[in-house]
């Protein structure tokens, strides 16, 4: 399917970035709470951007169903989200920044429009598969990789795994993740699981044991190594 030429706004390519991140990690309709949510605005401003972005079509939206993205839409939203890895490989690994920091500066370079830039970047970084958080990285053509995952909450006890990557990219957790020496490719086994919290009591290949809080449970994606 070949692309449409659309001029769209940062504030529109916000918009249909979050509605696909969104209806990724759920594989259902987008409320307007959700996208008011994840892009901190309010709820009328989001109805109306989703009506604007409605006649372009480039998003489906049925009053109290939520919202979805076209093939339009989500071919402009696959482009988008590939600037936005690339430029996070390109920060951590030839800028040196942690992939706790890298998060809002590609925020601001994944609006540059120049394709040729972004498949120059792509090339220069030797043709990444996957950004500093495990997040596939699609390819000019928008294709996705899709890795066979679980979230660490849902894994099984005694199973090696290892962190493919991480659902929530805030600081705090990537930070937390860090001091632990949790990051991505972490080989580790589900020792236990409490019932009371829901937490998980995992031991790293090196020997040591940690017990992790559902919260960060259901944000770490693991796959079986």
């Amino acid at each position: 399917m070949q692309l449409m030429e659309f001029k769209l706004s940062q504030t529109e390519e916000n918009y249909i970035k979050a509605i696909y991140s969104i209806g990724v990690h759920t594989g259902k309709n987008v409320s307007t709470n959700k996208i008011a949510e994840e892009l901190k605005t309010k709820a009328s401003s989001v109805t109306d951007m989703i009506k604007k972005l409605s006649e372009k079509k480039l998003v489906d939206y049925k009053k109290y169903k939520g919202s979805s993205l076209t093939d339009e839409g989500k071919l402009i939203a696959v482009r988008i989200v590939r600037k936005h890895r690339l430029w996070e490989v390109f920060l951590v690994n030839n800028l040196n920044y942690a992939w706790d920091e890298v998060h809002v500066l590609a925020e601001q370079l994944e609006h540059i429009k120049s394709n040729t830039l972004i498949d120059k970047l792509e090339a220069y970084l030797n043709f990444p598969t996957h950004d500093p958080h495990g997040d596939p990285i699609p390819d000019k053509n928008g294709n996705v990789k899709i890795q066979q995952k679980v979230l660490l909450s849902d894994a099984k006890q005694h199973v090696l795994y290892k962190i493919a990557n991480v659902k929530d990219n805030s600081k705090a957790l990537l930070q937390f993740l860090d001091k632990h020496f949790l990051t991505i490719n972490t080989e580790l086994t589900v020792l236990d699981k409490f019932d009371f919290d829901e937490s998980v009591t995992v031991q790293l290949k090196q020997g040591n044991t940690l017990t992790l809080s559902k919260k960060v449970c259901t944000n770490v994606f693991v796959t079986i190594k």
